[in-house]
Formats: structure tokens, sequence, C-alpha cells
């Protein structure tokens, strides 16, 4: 049944459906307030086409519309490069021509609704990848389980983060943050004809999503758009010196052969530009020079947020170190096996040698005695030909991921505000087991889309849906009332554990249809979180 709702800028129809898939707590018994239908209304631009006039400029307002314009279906990504093989495989996204790109999705239990909570969900993918039409971000569950679910679009790589030296008010920095405020407006402008209560709003994301929405938290432009945040695997150490920005978006128009302003990268046409972007990542990546190319090295990205000192006044640790975002309740987590995603796939892990994580150790700053001998001693008995690359894997997890949310946690925790912290622990199958609890990993978990043919990938044929029930009900929770159902992250470190001891997705190391192991855990991997104390 097709269902109108007016926005500001015009009418939208959209699609109403029947219930269908998972949508419980924890206790089983099920969350989904009476909503036995979820209407979807998709593609809803929230700012003008990013091109023209309005290339590398600031979101601009949408021309409204007469009539009434339908939203059936997922609108144009940005332009952005597809992933390389074998990632491709494991992260399918869709690539959707056309220019209107900043656009968003809605699923809604009741447009007739008054008050309902809303998540707004901004995806990953390094900042140069991913989209919000991810068929694993289908906001279904979350509307049967009575919250207005968005996910958004926002420019990526060089269109999106690169520095330019024209004036802020033609090409400001950090055009991809400043898109997701635009969203996060016009959430507050328009939520509530969809149901949504404006001023019940949760901004979550994975990876460069978690990311952005720690910087969103530290941005004065996004201050009063949310009152909740949910930060998968991304924190706030990681965003670039103007001066590495710089460097980069120079070394780009070298690259082009044109000036490394606005208006000479305008001229590009954006297939070319986006083989010019991916071609520069690769480069960096071949040779990660940090005296070279600074944080663009270090974090793997060529495209991240800057600090460009008003956008995004400082780095977000140390605005949140300062108060920022304060007042916002936060949930945050890590997986317990990130970066398997960037190395097994690609066999790196079985060409890691012992001598090789020394190095790497020492380059981080750590005693690459004890740092090895702490790590080791913290995870399971390995043959010697897995020892090294699991090693070297969990010395990136807590470098890139772990420790940063830890240290978003502290700094709040400084200044009086409380957190809620998760670990994610299910072990796929897939690769011969080797992928863990990789990056990603739960993200058809907290969607409860572990049914789409897209999720199979990466958990393979059989995940456990009870899992699933406890991660989505848990979001629920907290997006509902600032409380997912465990103590918050105190003196005693308490850690949610999610899915560890669940062998081969099936039944809890005690038999019962649970999430194995411990639930809740103080300070988990102390030892090694102890050595980054001063370091990270």
């Amino acid at each position: 049944m097709d269902v109108v709702v007016e926005t500001a800028a015009g009418a939208v129809r959209g699609v109403r459906s029947a219930r269908h898939g998972h949508a419980q707590h924890e206790n089983g018994h099920g969350h989904e307030n009476g909503h036995a239908q979820v209407t979807a209304f998709k593609g809803i631009p929230f700012a003008a086409p990013p091109y023209g006039e309005n290339r590398f400029a600031s979101p601009q307002p949408v021309v409204a519309w007469e009539g009434v314009r339908d939203a059936l279906d997922y609108g144009p990504t940005p332009p952005k490069p597809p992933y390389r093989a074998p990632i491709d495989a494991l992260l399918p996204e869709p690539s959707i021509p056309g220019v209107d790109v900043l656009n968003l999705n809605v699923w809604t239990p009741d447009t007739g609704s008054v008050g309902l909570p809303v998540l707004v969900w901004i995806h990953g993918g390094a900042f140069v990848n991913g989209t919000g039409a991810v068929p694993l971000y289908d906001g279904s569950a979350f509307a049967r389980s009575g919250v207005v679910c968005v996910t958004v679009n926002y420019r990526l790589g060089a269109e999106g983060f690169a520095l330019l030296p024209d004036a802020p008010g033609i090409a400001p920095a950090n055009r991809g943050l400043l898109d997701q405020v635009a969203a996060l407006e016009w959430v507050r402008d328009n939520i509530a004809a969809f149901g949504g209560d404006p001023r019940r709003v949760t901004v979550a994301g994975e990876s460069a999503g978690a990311m952005s929405v720690t910087a969103l938290m530290a941005m004065p432009a996004a201050d009063g758009l949310f009152q909740r945040a949910i930060t998968q695997s991304g924190a706030g150490h990681h965003a670039m010196r103007p001066e590495t920005a710089r460097t980069v978006t120079a070394a780009l128009a070298e690259s082009l052969g044109v000036a490394a302003t606005a208006e000479g990268l305008s001229a590009v046409p954006v297939a070319e530009f986006i083989g010019a972007q991916r071609a520069l990542s690769e480069r960096i990546a071949a040779q990660p020079d940090p005296t070279k190319w600074g944080e663009a090295a270090m974090d793997g990205m060529a495209f991240e947020p800057c600090v460009d000192g008003s956008v995004l006044p400082g780095r977000p640790i140390d605005r949140i170190a300062g108060g920022a975002g304060a007042s916002v309740g936060l949930l945050t987590g890590t997986n317990a096996d990130e970066f398997a995603l960037f190395t097994v796939p690609f066999g790196l892990d079985a060409a890691m040698t012992e001598a090789g994580v020394r190095g790497l150790a020492a380059s981080l700053g750590l005693d690459a005695d004890e740092a090895v001998g702490a790590y080791a001693a913290a995870g399971p008995a390995l043959p010697p030909e897995q020892r090294a690359g699991t090693l070297f894997m969990a010395l990136m997890r807590d470098v890139f991921f772990r420790i940063p949310a830890i240290r978003v946690v502290e700094a709040r925790a400084a200044r009086g505000a409380g957190s809620f912290v998760y670990e994610f622990g299910w072990r796929s199958p897939e690769l011969g087991g080797r992928l863990g609890a990789a990056h990603a990993m739960e993200l058809g978990f907290v969607f409860d889309t572990l049914a789409h043919p897209d999720a199979r990938p990466m958990t393979g044929p059989k995940p456990p849906q009870h899992l699933a029930d406890a991660m989505h009900g848990a979001w629920v929770r907290f997006i509902e009332s600032g409380h997912p159902g465990w103590d918050e992250y105190g003196a005693r470190r308490t850690v949610r554990m999610f899915g560890h001891g669940i062998a081969g997705g099936g039944v809890g190391d005690d038999g019962e249809v649970g999430d194995g192991g411990p639930a809740v855990v103080d300070d988990p991997g102390a030892s090694t979180r102890a050595l980054w104390e001063g370091r990270r």
C-alpha cells in the first residue's frame, strides 16, 4: 500500500509492507510494540546535487517539488570506486547512477505515530566507500521494534574530504561531515511527519561512520541535533592535521595536471577524479611513509576528516576531553578480531613473521618483548604458523580501534559523562574460521538482517539468530531509554561481551541458547590495555 507524507520540500510516496523477520529482545519475548507493518521511504533528497556550481560547496538546500515524489527505491549513490577483490565479495555494496546523491531512507512503524525514537545511521567504508543503500542497513527490524530508522549518504573521498585552499565559503573543509549535519537538520525538521521525535535522536555508525559520529560529537555545527550516539569500531583519534590534508590534495591535483583548488578539480570529470583518487590511495598504501604522508600513512586512509579549526575545531578525542558532547549518551565498542578483515582475505596473516611483529610493536612505541609476551599470554595457544599473524592483528586492532574507543570513554568519564561499552566476539566460520569476529561482522546482527544473502559472505550460512536478537534488542533499548541493559564503563571497566564462546554459530558453551560465555566482564584484556597507557 502506498503512503504519502509531506516534507518541507514536498510530498513523498513510500510503500507499506507486511511484517517479516525478527525483532526480539535479549529475553526472546520480542519487542515489536504492536507494529505489524513497516513503511519505507527511499531516496529522499536532503540537499541539492553537489555538482556544477555546488561541487565542493557546502550542502545546499533542496529545490522544492510540486506534486508527489516517488520514494520507492534507493536513490543515487555518491561517486566511489568499487572495493578491491576479495573485499568486494565480502562487503557487497550497490552503485546507483544519478546526481541526487545526497539522499536518505526512512523506515517507520507508523507515519501516524507521535514521539517515536529515531536512529540515524552513518555508513562506513574508510571515507571512500559505502552508502546508506547497503541491504544490510535495511531499517525494517528497527521499525518493527518501534524505532524510526534513517540511513544517509554523504560525499566520499576527495569530493567530501579534500582540503582546498579556496575561501571557506566556496569550498569548506570536511564537506562529508557537513553533509551529515545537513541530514540531521533534515531529521530535525521533517521526522515528526514520519512518526519520529526530533528530540529523541540517536546517531550511529560503524568504522568511518563511527569516526564520523565521534566527529559530530565534537562539532559545533552538530550541537543539539542528537541526544545519543552509538559508535561501532571507530572513535576519535583519526583526523588529519591541515598540513597533511593539503599534501594529499596537492598530490591528487598534480596527478591530474590541475591546480589544487575547487576550480581546478571541478574541471575534472567525476570518473577520472575517482580513478586518480584511488591511484593515490594505493600509492600511499604501497609506500606508507609518515614523514611524507603523515596521518594518511599511519591511518591507512588518504581522505578523512581534518582539523580545519572551523568545521572541526580540534581532533575529536581532544575536543571530547575538553567536554564536547558530554551531554550525549554513548554506546561504543569494537570487535575481537577487527583486523582480520584487512589481512586474512589477502593471506597477509600467514606471511607475517615474529620479527615483523616486534618491529611493529617498537614502531608503535611499545617495548617489543613486553608487547609480544603480553599479547601471546592474552590469547589462546596457537600453532607456530598462526602465532605471528594473530599477534599482528591483535596489535593493529588495539592501536586502531580498541584503545581509541577506551580513550573516548575515559575522557568522557573525566567530565562526568557515562558510557556503555561492548565487545563483539562471535567468530565466523568463513575462510577456514580465520575471519573470526572481523571488522563489520556485527552489522547484520545489529540490524537483524542476517537472512539477507549479502550477509552470508561474512557470516556463512548459519549465523546465530539469537545473537542478533540480543544485540538488536540492546541497541533498541539504548535508542529508547539511553540504557542498553548493562552497567556503565566505570571504575570496574565493565564490558558487555556479545557472542564470545558460541561455537559454529550455535548454542553457548553452557548448552543454553544465549551468547555463550560470560555476558558481562570487568576490564577484559586488562594486561594488553595497560601496555598503551601514555602511548595511545
